[in-house]
């Protein structure tokens, strides 16, 4: 289900559950006809404490009690180790299923090993993998978004000769895929001068991006891994004498917007976080009740800038 673009924001929440009923998704009746139509009991294990993982956990939460499915959550704060001690936490609630945000692709293996082995499914956010291996996913092609943003540094650029930085997130996972989608789309006469990991961390991006201004006077383009450190990236350019950087970031929050509108960036890609947790539990229940629903989906993304940012997806779902 597309996320509605920013001039239908208001609409009240009786009509967003209504359109859920009308098309097929979302609410699910007592009477629908499968024997095993109980609450459902979801874990949601989170990886960071970004706006990204906020408002996934906000759209998660909220499709859940739409959906009359109880939630248990838990946050690993980026750090592997911490993921799967709470993949273990949600087998010891027996959980119907453990809905995934990992920090870590190549500890991911371990996690879904761990639930297998306790016949607890596990569906997946933001990547996927083997399908074999997972209940399904619903995919962010991050290697798409950093493309997005690269072509749009190819097109302004047109043919100059001109230097790139990259403010990655953390290294593993949502980072290495769209930072390697980023790069690899750039054209020849884009060369990346610096290349330094933020952490998805505001204060530690302001302190690369003033690194990378000192080192490199002539920078043209910064790619950001996210909004929240390309806001502390702009300072620090700004700071250091290097307003001329243009940045490209990923994401498509309010604040981004009006971002694009004023100069501050030039490029975002917008792939709602709110899409991305509605999918997660639609899908979920849906096939853990063997009812028709894509096993692996995709959160819809498109490059946003000045000129069209007034009707850019909605980001993060509103509280209610």
């Amino acid at each position: 289900m597309p996320t509605p673009a920013r001039r239908r924001r208001t609409l009240p929440v009786l009509l967003l559950c209504t359109g859920l009923l009308l098309s097929g998704c979302g609410l699910y009746s007592a009477d629908s006809g499968s024997g095993d139509d109980g609450p459902l009991t979801l874990g949601f294990v989170n990886g960071g404490d970004s706006q990204f993982h906020t408002c996934l956990q906000r759209s998660v939460e909220i499709a859940a009690k739409n959906n009359f499915a109880r939630l248990v959550t838990a946050n690993s704060r980026q750090d592997a180790a911490t993921e799967l001690s709470n993949i273990e936490d949600m087998i010891a609630r027996e959980v119907d299923a453990i809905i995934l945000q990992t920090v870590d692709t190549d500890a991911l293996k371990r996690d879904l090993e761990k639930a297998a082995e306790a016949d607890i499914p596990v569906f997946l956010t933001s990547v996927s993998t083997d399908p074999d291996d997972i209940l399904g996913a619903v995919v962010v092609d991050l290697e798409a978004v950093g493309r997005l943003d690269a072509q749009w540094v190819a097109d302004d650029a047109g043919g100059r000769d001109v230097q790139v930085a990259v403010v990655a997130g953390a290294p593993g996972a949502a980072s290495d895929l769209l930072t390697d989608g980023f790069t690899k789309a750039l054209p020849a006469n884009a060369e990346v001068v610096a290349e330094q990991p933020g952490m998805f961390d505001a204060d530690k991006a302001e302190e690369v991006a003033a690194g990378m201004a000192r080192a490199h006077p002539g920078l043209d383009y910064a790619f950001v891994a996210n909004e929240q450190m390309a806001f502390a990236a702009r300072r620090a350019f700004d700071a250091a004498g290097a307003d001329r950087v243009r940045i490209v970031t990923v994401n498509g929050t309010d604040d981004a917007l009006d971002a694009l509108k004023d100069g501050r960036f030039s490029a975002t890609v917008s792939n709602s976080a709110g899409n991305t947790g509605e999918l997660a539990v639609r899908n979920t229940i849906a096939l853990l009740r063997d009812r028709t629903a894509k096993k692996i989906d995709h959160t819809p993304i498109r490059l946003v800038t000045e000129d069209d940012a007034d009707t850019a997806p909605l980001y993060c779902p509103a509280d209610y």
